[in-house]
């Protein structure tokens, strides 16, 4: 495979919606005609289909900064909110719907969609949650087996930064993002090999292609992967937030890691950061910002939310020639406030008594209201 080098630690992002029935509250299955209105609409980026008709996808293009992402999104989250709103269908965030049942979900009828449901039975409908991808720009293939590398060691922060699935099939699940369990249950999930470099990456996926495993990298259902079309690495594990501005804010910690971790490569790849990314994956997805991790390098236990605070103040000084100091700012803010999306839907349903209103809350959020 070629690696198509991009301006160094560029940006883009997809984010997965959610279609809302307004009468119920419940998943639409509207995806078809809502594409088919923004086909119309001349948009910065793209909107295309996911895996079943009650999901969109919303894609960016290329960034150097977060804050001309921040607008490009916000314009295309309210052409989206107003061509739903002509087919009384309405948009929220979230990494899962709290209630719905996936066996009313139907699959969008496209090539690769049908490939997924062949492949993965009942599997492809479960799929039906809602995640933030985040891609991060490399110059080379090296500098991508790098930083999925180095970045594995974050994934803990992207988790609880972003946690927004709290309820899932009607019940409160004691996580604070309960998405990636569906995640998990594909055979290709985890993380990459630990190969050394561009090359013995290529070689590996040669072999996986020769055994008929994989036919291409979307077969890889990694936390982070390499992107060698876009030329990027592709960071998975975060659940869609409930509002553009979190989703930003999130580009905006993956760009000033990547930044850092390029420009001064402060330690080598770890097979050690492997051997801890189950436990420290579980803590975030259970606990959040206050979840423990294990610090694969020192070998002690870190409070999540502690050391998401101690690395953002190393990250300052890139995040400043960057031009997205303001939004890791906001980032840190939050993170001491312990103030996450799925701590906003807990607390609307203790004050609203049910997860419809739950729903009925997460769209008017993701419309734009506070």
């Amino acid at each position: 495979m070629e690696f198509a080098p991009s301006a160094g630690v560029s940006l883009g992002i997809e984010l997965e919606l959610q279609l809302v029935r307004p009468h119920d509250l419940d998943l639409a299955r509207d995806a078809g005609d809502l594409l088919a209105r923004l086909e119309k609409r001349r948009l910065p980026g793209a909107v295309k289909p996911e895996i079943t008709e009650s999901m969109i996808e919303l894609n960016t293009s290329v960034h150097e900064r977060a804050d001309t992402l921040a607008r490009e999104l916000d314009e295309m989250r309210r052409a989206v909110v107003e061509e739903a709103g002509l087919l009384n269908v309405r948009i929220s965030g979230g990494g899962a719907h709290p209630f719905h049942d996936w066996t009313d979900r139907r699959i969008f009828p496209n090539e690769r969609f049908r490939y997924v449901v062949e492949r993965y039975g009942y599997l492809a409908k479960q799929f039906t949650v809602f995640g933030q991808h985040i891609h991060v720009g490399c110059q080379s293939g090296d500098d991508a087996v790098y930083l999925v590398h180095m970045l594995t060691r974050y994934v803990p922060h992207f988790i609880a930064l972003s946690a927004a699935s709290p309820y899932y099939q009607g019940e409160d699940t004691s996580f604070q993002s309960s998405r990636l369990t569906a995640v998990n249950a594909f055979p290709l999930a985890g993380h990459m090999p630990f190969v050394q470099d561009w090359a013995e990456f290529t070689e590996y996926f040669g072999k996986m292609r020769q055994f008929g495993i994989v036919a291409s990298m979307k077969d890889f259902y990694w936390d982070i992967r390499p992107k060698p079309e876009y030329g990027t690495i592709e960071i998975r594990v975060c659940d869609t937030p409930l509002t553009v501005e979190r989703a930003a804010r999130l580009a905006a910690y993956a760009q000033a890691l990547a930044a850092w971790h390029l420009a001064e490569r402060p330690r080598p790849p770890a097979r050690t950061v492997y051997l801890v990314n189950s436990h420290n994956r579980f803590e975030a997805s259970r606990y959040g910002l206050r979840g423990e991790v294990v610090e694969p390098y020192a070998g002690v236990k870190k409070r999540i939310g502690d050391d998401i605070l101690e690395t953002l103040e190393v990250l300052a000084p890139h995040a400043r020639r960057l031009g997205c100091a303001e939004p890791l700012a906001e980032l840190a803010a939050a993170v001491r406030a312990e103030d996450t999306d799925a701590a906003w839907l807990r607390a609307r349903h203790a004050a609203r008594g049910s997860l419809a209103d739950v729903v009925r809350d997460a769209c008017t959020r993701w419309e734009g209201a506070r």
